[in-house]
C-alpha cells in the first residue's frame, strides 16, 4: 500500500465522486474509501462520516480484506467479528457494512470501498456489482497516479544522466579545441560545441514540458539566449524576445542551430577586439500561419559572410540546411549598421 504514496494526501475529486456515487447507488448514508495501514485505517474519500481515520479496533475493513472479494455484514450485532466493534456499540451505532476489496495487480488487498448504514439490511445484486466495479475504478486511479510518479522519477533520472553526459562532452570539446593548432579544425570544433549547446538547451526545455513533444517559444529562446550570453564577451549584450506560442522539436532544433551560428559569427566578425555591441534575437508571429525569426547585431557587418565562424563554410551550410528544415529560406543583409538575418517559416 505504501508504494501508492496515498496515505495522508489531500482530498481529490476523482475519489470523492466515487464515494458519492457508491452512497447513492447503495442508498446508504455513509461511503468510504478505506486504506488499512499497520495501526490504523485511513479514508482517502468519505461521505457521511466525519473522522479522517480510525484505529484498527474500529475497522470492519481490516476483517473484510482477509476474506473474500466482497464482504457484507447485514447486522453487525449478529456477527462475531463486529459484535464488540466501537462503531456498533457506540455512536452512531453502525449496524450494516458492505465492502468491495481494493486489490492491487499483485493480488494484495490494501483496503475497501465500503458503505455503512445504521440499520440492518441487504444489498441487491446490482448494488453489489456496482460497488465491486467502483472499487476497481479506485484501484485504476491509484495505479495511474503510481505510474505517473514512477515515470516522473525515471524522467528526472534520465535528465540527470543526460545533463552529466552533456557536461562531459562539452568539457572534452573544449579540451580538444585548446590542443588543436589548425585554425580550420578549431573552427569546426567550436561549431560542434555551439551545436551541442543548442541541443542541451532544447533538452532542458523539453524536460520542463513533462515529456511533451513541443517547447514554448518564449522560454526556449530566453534559455538559448542565456546559454549563448554565457559564452560571449562581456562587451557584447545578447537580448531575446518572442511571441507566445509553441514549436515542435524539429523547429526548435533548427532555430537553435541558426541562432547559435549567427551569434558566434557576430562575435567573431562584427565585434572584433572586444568591441562593444549588442545582438538581438526575436521570434514573431506573422498572422496565424507564420513565424519570423530575426537576428540582428549592431556591428559593422560581416564582410559579406553569412557565417564567418569557419573558413570552410560549414557553418553557412548548416544554417542553410536548418532553414530548409523549417521550410524557410535565409535572407541576410550586411551593412555599416550591422547584420540582419531573417527566416520565415510556417507555424
Amino acid at each position: 500500500m505504501h508504494s501508492y504514496n496515498v496515505l495522508d494526501t489531500e482530498a481529490e475529486a476523482d475519489f470523492d465522486d466515487i464515494v458519492e456515487l457508491a452512497s447513492k447507488i447503495c442508498d446508504t448514508p455513509v461511503s468510504l474509501i478505506s486504506l488499512v495501514d499497520e495501526g490504523r485505517q485511513w479514508f482517502k474519500a468519505r461521505v457521511g462520516f466525519e473522522p479522517q481515520e480510525t484505529t484498527l479496533d474500529q475497522s470492519v475493513c481490516s476483517h473484510a480484506i482477509l476474506s473474500t472479494e466482497f464482504t457484507e455484514i447485514s447486522d453487525m450485532g449478529a456477527d462475531p467479528r463486529t459484535v464488540d466493534n466501537p462503531l456498533f456499540v457506540g455512536d452512531p451505532k453502525v449496524q450494516f457494512y458492505a465492502g468491495a476489496n481494493l486489490v492491487a495487480p499483485n493480488g494484495q488487498v490494501i483496503g475497501t470501498l465500503c458503505v455503512l448504514d445504521t440499520k440492518p439490511r441487504h444489498l441487491n445484486d446490482f448494488q453489489k456489482q456496482a460497488l465491486q466495479t467502483l472499487s476497481r475504478h479506485v484501484m485504476m486511479q491509484l495505479e495511474l497516479r503510481k505510474k505517473i510518479r514512477l515515470e516522473a522519477a525515471l524522467r528526472a533520472e534520465m535528465d540527470h544522466r543526460v545533463k552529466n553526459s552533456f557536461q562531459t562532452i562539452a568539457s572534452l570539446l573544449r579540451m580538444a579545441t585548446r590542443k588543436v593548432d589548425d585554425p580550420d579544425a578549431k573552427d569546426v570544433l567550436a561549431l560542434v560545441e555551439r551545436r551541442f549547446g543548442a541541443v542541451a538547451s532544447l533538452h532542458s526545455e523539453l524536460m520542463t514540458r513533462d515529456g511533451e513533444g513541443t517547447v514554448q517559444t518564449v522560454s526556449f529562446l530566453t534559455q538559448l539566449g542565456k546559454l549563448l550570453a554565457a559564452g560571449a564577451p562581456e562587451s557584447v549584450a545578447i537580448m531575446t524576445s518572442a511571441d507566445e506560442g509553441e514549436l515542435d522539436v524539429m523547429q526548435a532544433s533548427a532555430i537553435g542551430m541558426i541562432v547559435s551560428e549567427f551569434v558566434a559569427n557576430s562575435i567573431k566578425h562584427a565585434f572584433p577586439n572586444d568591441q562593444a555591441g549588442e545582438i538581438t534575437l526575436s521570434l514573431r508571429a506573422r498572422g496565424e500561419d507564420c513565424w519570423l525569426l530575426e537576428c540582428r547585431d549592431s556591428g559593422g557587418g560581416h564582410c559579406g559572410q553569412v557565417s564567418g565562424a569557419d573558413s570552410t563554410g560549414l557553418g553557412k551550410m548548416l544554417m542553410t540546411s536548418a532553414a530548409e528544415q523549417l521550410n524557410g529560406r535565409l535572407e541576410a543583409d550586411f551593412g555599416a549598421g550591422g547584420a540582419v538575418m531573417k527566416v520565415s517559416f510556417s507555424r
